[in-house]
């Protein structure tokens, strides 16, 4: 990675550049407690312009609520421009629950209820990005992004603008260290905070960012896969495999061309 006060500048230039094309009137970011969103609001807030954080907690772990609180907090004492709301969508969520006609809580109804969670992040997101005629900037990295498309469609994918998209999770955490992010998040195990049994990211994908980055790269560098040891291509596989899976978030929605003449 570039210098890191480099690359802070950069961004924080094609944000105010954007949101002036734009003509909206500033950001609207969710706070998880989490590395990313504690990195993409830090970028929001040092453009001067208007930053809305929300802490979303849907069934949450109390020490991620904790986390994101103690960012916001970190982040409004240091600038005059963010504000925040806090509230549960639990009581929404469990309303939609229990409305299903199959509460069985099989392992396909528990993922598809986890994209619910982020789903209703994003519908909450934008009802204060238009109130406010705001972006809704989102915190999704280069491995998640465009590697292994580890995030919900329409969910936390669901945003205007990505500010970190082209950073590795560990580019994240360089600029973390340099933006003076508090202790806790950048310890912290990353997870989505989608599931009851608060499994991380890498529980969920079998795999560490770190090894995922280096996938990612390898496949470039290397795409024969030439001299690499078991392991390591076991860690390709993971990564393919999600690679493969996930296109539809990745790739646009298909659209169906009717031919001329008809």
């Amino acid at each position: 990675m570039k210098t890191p006060e480099k690359v802070v500048n950069h961004i924080v230039e094609w944000l105010k550049d954007y949101l002036k094309n734009s003509n909206m009137k500033g950001f609207v970011v969710g706070v998880s407690g989490g590395i990313d969103s504690a990195v993409t609001s830090s970028l929001c807030s040092l453009t001067n312009a208007p930053v809305l954080c929300l802490e979303m907690e849907i069934h949450q772990d109390p020490n991620q609520v904790s986390r994101a609180l103690q960012h916001i907090d970190w982040l409004e004492n240091k600038f005059e421009n963010v504000s925040h709301h806090k509230f549960s969508l639990t009581g929404v969520f469990d309303e939609f629950v229990k409305d299903l006609p199959d509460t069985q809580m099989k392992e396909e109804q528990l993922l598809s209820l986890a994209n619910t969670k982020a789903r209703l992040r994003m519908t909450t997101l934008y009802y204060f990005a238009a109130l406010h005629h705001y972006l809704v900037a989102g915190t999704g990295n280069k491995v998640e992004d465009f590697g292994v498309g580890f995030y919900t469609k329409y969910g936390d994918g669901g945003v205007d603008l990505s500010p970190i998209a082209d950073l590795m999770k560990s580019d994240v955490y360089q600029l973390a260290q340099y933006l003076e992010i508090i202790e806790a998040i950048q310890k912290a195990a990353p997870t989505d905070g989608l599931w009851s049994d608060n499994r991380t990211d890498e529980e969920q994908m079998g795999a560490s960012y770190r090894e995922l980055e280096w996938a990612m790269e390898e496949l470039v560098r290397n795409p024969s896969l030439k001299e690499l040891d078991r392991k390591q291509l076991d860690i390709v596989e993971i990564y393919m495999n999600f690679n493969r899976q996930n296109q539809h978030k990745m790739n646009p929605i298909p659209v169906c061309k009717i031919p001329h003449g008809f």
